[in-house]
């Protein structure tokens, strides 16, 4: 049962949230902002013959602060928002609410910056940022040709110093993901309540009835909360000689498949402390945060203790509410105002 908390406590934003209203819709979003949100579509080489069979051209959400049409030659800093399991990249626009950033710089609290945020949605819901032969290499489109797209067709300060990561649930995950791999492109990560801290890969009823199932017809229609197996499989025990999924499973017949459970324990971000705490120091700042109802309040606690032992600055706060409490708001008064602190900009 322990690994279905943890399957459950990563999917999707707008599933868990308790009614419509925490997600404005963009039309909605676009009217109150007097910036301007684009909507483009960046072809990605490196997702290009994922086995899934995923759209190599992804959508990207560009936010464009209100000086931006006006202000001639003037560059920005640029934030990198990675959304949650199940949402969608629009999704996580109206839910993270860009408008957030434009109350904030009327407080004060923070300076103008472009933010993007590429849709990482998959077939089973969620790529979790990872590079697979299953899902194509996310780490590398989010860290590289992403941010090279950005910095070639918008007025960005084109480097790390002015160049932050942050993400919620699934994009916490990647955050830490890409942030440890690449902190040559980033000089501060913001990661709010980190899914994949921790995978066990034990047998449970959730593991059990999905290594049940053999028609993709069948597994493709499932509720996204039975989907996560197959996303995490997909992210990290892709298998080429595994058809239709591509993708092996830590279970079988209810029993365990350590070679399987192995991989995914290697993805976890405690496990890929070990490798990349070294890097996480290279960051000029990094800041977590978690809800005290929260059931990842105690993997993210542990990922905190692990940091001040591995000897990584970083701040850690916890917060009143659950997995997607208060995140329109912690957006505004700490993700934003962090960034603008901790990014260069003229």
């Amino acid at each position: 049962m322990k690994l279905l908390a943890i399957l459950l406590g990563a999917v999707c934003l707008s599933a868990q949230t308790k009614g419509p209203s925490l997600i404005q819709p963009l039309a909605e979003l676009e009217k109150s902002i007097k910036g301007k949100i684009e909507k483009i579509t960046v072809h990605a080489k490196s997702l290009e013959g994922n086995l899934e069979g995923d759209s190599a051209d992804r959508d990207v959400f560009v936010y464009l602060p209100p000086s931006y049409a006006t202000s001639g030659a003037k560059r920005y800093p640029v934030v990198y928002t990675l959304h949650g399991y199940g949402l969608h990249a629009q999704q996580w626009v109206g839910f993270a609410n860009v408008g957030g950033l434009e109350r904030a710089i009327a407080a004060g609290n923070a300076k103008e910056m472009i933010l993007v945020a590429p849709d990482a949605f998959t077939i089973h819901n969620g790529s979790f940022y990872s590079n697979s032969q299953a899902t194509g290499d996310w780490e590398s489109f989010v860290a590289q040709e992403l941010v090279a797209y950005i910095d070639s067709h918008y007025r960005t300060l084109a480097n790390r110093a002015s160049r932050g990561l942050a993400g919620h649930s699934m994009g916490g995950y990647g955050t830490f993901r890409i942030g440890m791999k690449h902190p040559e492109v980033y000089a501060a990560i913001y990661s709010m309540s980190a899914g994949g801290v921790i995978e066990t890969a034990e047998p449970s009823e959730a593991l059990n009835a999905a290594a049940a199932l053999t028609s993709k017809e069948e597994i493709l229609k499932l509720p996204y909360q039975q989907k996560s197996p197959f996303a995490r499989a997909a992210a990290w025990s892709a298998n080429p000689n595994h058809p239709p999924l591509f993708i092996d499973l830590p279970v079988k017949d209810g029993k365990p498949v350590e070679a399987v459970a192995a991989k995914w324990r290697a993805n976890s971000i405690l496990s890929l402390l070990a490798q990349g705490a070294a890097n996480l120091k290279k960051f000029k700042a990094l800041q977590m945060d978690v809800g005290l109802d929260d059931n990842l309040v105690t993997s993210n606690r542990e990922l905190d203790a692990a940091l001040t032992k591995a000897g990584v600055t970083h701040t850690f706060e916890t917060f009143p509410g659950g997995h997607n409490d208060q995140v329109p708001t912690r957006f505004e008064t700490k993700v934003l105002p962090f960034f603008s602190k901790n990014l260069e900009g003229k």
